[in-house]
């Protein structure tokens, strides 16, 4: 229990009977060993891990810290004769690690304020605390070797003396860290523990996103990532200027751009400026004519599907079905089957028996490959830190999914157990990529159309076939895309661009998550059903889905300028939209956006580059001669394409009052895991 002058706050651990070893075993002196206690505590959006002696639990002022600039704290001093000597042989070795604690004693550094306060006897020399965020990796006993010990080295290089627990297996100090930061196993040494070494794309690029001045963001992202990262960005930005301006009122006015560098180094290398980016042209204001207006068109209904089948079961004029689908959609009771063929899962070609046996196959390699982690032992598993880490994030990501949907209502839905198999499963068909936080978001969406494991799996790994780069380590997929964003931006409004840099928000960091995990987060279930549709018939362009974030932001352009938004602002404001975007709207916009490009003489060729323009040509309807006009553009469908059997809904994204409620397939409740 806590005592009084021990550093206050939430504990979150403690343990009593953690010895260190003073002369490590050459005497029997019952000196030799101080028995202290050991906790880790909450405070102050920080974590503290906390030693002292048994008999100075009372006596805060002998508390020695380590910092993350440790010499301005505590000193380490090494006997003369011990100096020299020791390899980097012997310090790998076991008997170094007492030896360690036998010849490198703290010393405390002289106080600039007065003496430093006496001890009332030499124990209080081995009270020690230091920060969470200072630890660098910590160092295990070999299994069998007498009771577990702990050795932490910080940031700096320092070496705190081991730790040995008389009372109890180390393993629940274990757990409660890694409610605060990942830890695996190092490659070189089994018995290491690494922190935050996690290979994953998201935690290790927003490790290093506020990497020393805010603690408590850092906390949030090392816990969870996911969360910190996608849902709670814009709450905590306060926190971070809090702690960029300090105390000092003079140090409130933050530096141009501190912000944007500060940024930066979320994921390394992403330069926005054009001008500064090599391969980059400068884009000059254009005038790209008049936007056009679009229409919308009523969902692609099972009929009409039908209608464009022959009597094998291959699709017919799949260039007109897909227009179709990108004009307005499909009908729920079509996704089951359309977008098996969207995802490339069933070639657009492929007759029906062709397709029958295709699933036959893809059936039996999905349970050979599902069947591999099933038969891992718990043993195994122990000795094979990637599939628990893997297991670990995928469980985690799982009981956040949206319960909005009743299809994942309940603990132990029989969707969620689906939903793990399936990204369990994964993780044995893509081994190097293994699981990403995000990766459930993608499929939840799937499972639900598709209502079966198999399908839904290779479904997941078509998607994952488009979206793997957004996950990959380096994460030069985000890095482009943001890039491209924001070369796009700048041509459809360089005013706009220039008020986002003014307030150190070119780097469009808002537009992460958007971009990561393809909307799941800012429309509702059944409009990414929608949306997600669309895009995949890759129409009207490349890369449609960064002119939809275009739509998105130039809708929001009014408020944020007018209301003189500064980052912190813009942040929250972005992050607000969410579940408030139509859907429709947006699609007409982007549309409307790409048409107007397309139309455009002067469009710049990095521009071209990224919609895909520049290899092919396609005839627009808008020449004064009365002949198609060429423009350099991929298969683009008309602008005037609509069908007149059917109501369109008009630019401003309106929607059909009759539209029906989706409801549930009664299969649903006798899904069941393989």
């Amino acid at each position: 229990m806590a005592a009084a002058g021990v550093v206050s706050g939430k504990i979150i651990y403690e343990q009593e009977g953690v010895y260190i070893h003073s002369s490590c075993g050459k005497t029997n002196d019952q000196d030799s060993l101080i028995s202290g206690i050991l906790r880790v505590l909450e405070k102050d959006a920080e974590v503290i891990v906390d030693w002292r002696p048994l008999d100075d639990a009372l006596d805060s002022s002998s508390i020695l810290y380590a910092g993350k600039d440790s010499s301005s704290v505590v000193e380490w001093t090494q006997p003369p004769k011990e100096r020299g000597y020791r390899g980097s042989e012997h310090l790998n070795s076991y008997e170094a690690e007492w030896d360690m604690v036998n010849t490198v004693p703290f010393k405390k550094k002289p106080h600039t304020n007065g003496d430093a306060p006496s001890h009332r006897n030499g124990k209080s020399k081995w009270s020690f605390l230091f920060s969470l965020t200072d630890l660098k990796s910590i160092k295990q006993n070999k299994e069998g070797m007498g009771w577990s010990y702990l050795v932490f080295c910080l940031k700096d290089d320092v070496v705190l003396p081991a730790l040995h627990f008389h009372q109890g297996d180390s393993k629940l100090l274990i757990d409660s860290l890694e409610k605060y930061v990942v830890l695996c196993e190092s490659p070189q040494d089994k018995r290491t523990l690494l922190v935050n070494c996690q290979n994953k794309s998201l935690s290790q690029s927003f490790e290093n996103l506020l990497d020393e001045p805010a603690y408590g963001l850092i906390q949030k992202i090392k816990k969870d990532p996911y969360t910190a990262t996608m849902v709670g960005f814009s709450k905590v930005t306060n926190y971070i200027f809090d702690s960029l301006r300090g105390s000092d009122p003079s140090t409130h006015q933050r530096p141009p751009s501190e912000m944007a560098d500060f940024l930066s180094d979320a994921i390394p290398g992403l330069k926005i400026n054009q001008q500064e980016e090599p391969g980059f042209e400068v884009i000059t204001r254009i005038d790209l004519g008049e936007r056009p207006v679009v229409q919308r068109r009523e969902p692609v209904s099972l009929e009409e599907w039908t209608k464009n089948i022959d009597s094998e079961g291959r699709i017919l004029n799949v260039d007109n079905m897909k227009q179709m689908i990108f004009r307005g959609g499909l009908s729920h009771a079509l996704r089951k089957q359309a977008w098996k063929f969207l995802l490339g899962y069933f070639p657009w070609d492929s007759t029906k028996e062709e397709r029958t046996q295709l699933q036959k196959q893809k059936t039996d390699e999905y349970f050979r490959m599902k069947l591999q982690w099933k038969s891992v032992s718990e043993e195994q598993e122990k000795r094979n830190s990637r599939l628990r880490d893997y297991r670990s994030l995928i469980e985690k990501d799982v009981n956040r999914t949206d319960r909005t949907n009743k299809f994942y209502e309940g603990q132990d839905n029989p969707g969620l157990i689906l939903l793990h198999d399936i990204l369990m499963t994964y993780c044995m068909y893509d081994f190097d990529l293994g699981y990403v936080q995000g990766m459930s978001d993608l499929l939840s969406p799937l499972l639900y159309v598709m209502e079966n494991e198999v399908d839904a799996f290779w479904c997941f790994a078509s998607y994952m076939d488009q979206m793997h780069q957004n996950f990959e380590e380096q994460m030069q997929g985000m890095k482009t895309q943001l890039i491209q964003l924001s070369t796009l931006l700048r041509l459809l409004d360089s005013g706009f661009c220039s008020y986002l840099e003014s307030q150190d928000s070119g780097y469009l960091y808002f537009c992460f998550r958007w971009l990561l995990i393809r909307f799941k987060r800012e429309f509702s279930f059944l409009d990414i059903l929608r949306l997600w549709e669309v895009m995949w018939t890759e129409l009207p362009c490349k890369n449609f889905h960064l002119l939809l974030c275009c739509a998105i932001l130039e809708s929001e352009k009014q408020q944020i300028m007018e209301k003189h938004y500064g980052f912190n602002e813009i942040l929250k404001h972005i992050n607000e939209l969410s579940m408030k975007i139509d859907v429709e709207d947006v699609l007409c916009k982007a549309e409307a956006i790409s048409l107007q490009m397309v139309k455009c003489k002067e469009l710049p060729q990095a521009v071209c580059e990224i919609l895909g323009l520049q290899d092919s040509e396609v005839a627009t309807p808008d020449s004064d001669t009365g002949e198609d006009e060429s423009v350099a553009m991929t298969s683009c469908p008309a602008s005037t394409f609509q069908s007149d059997a059917l109501p369109v809904l008009a630019t401003s994204g309106a929607r059909d009052d009759n539209t029906t409620q989706i409801s549930v397939s009664p299969n649903v409740s006798r899904l069941t895991p393989a």
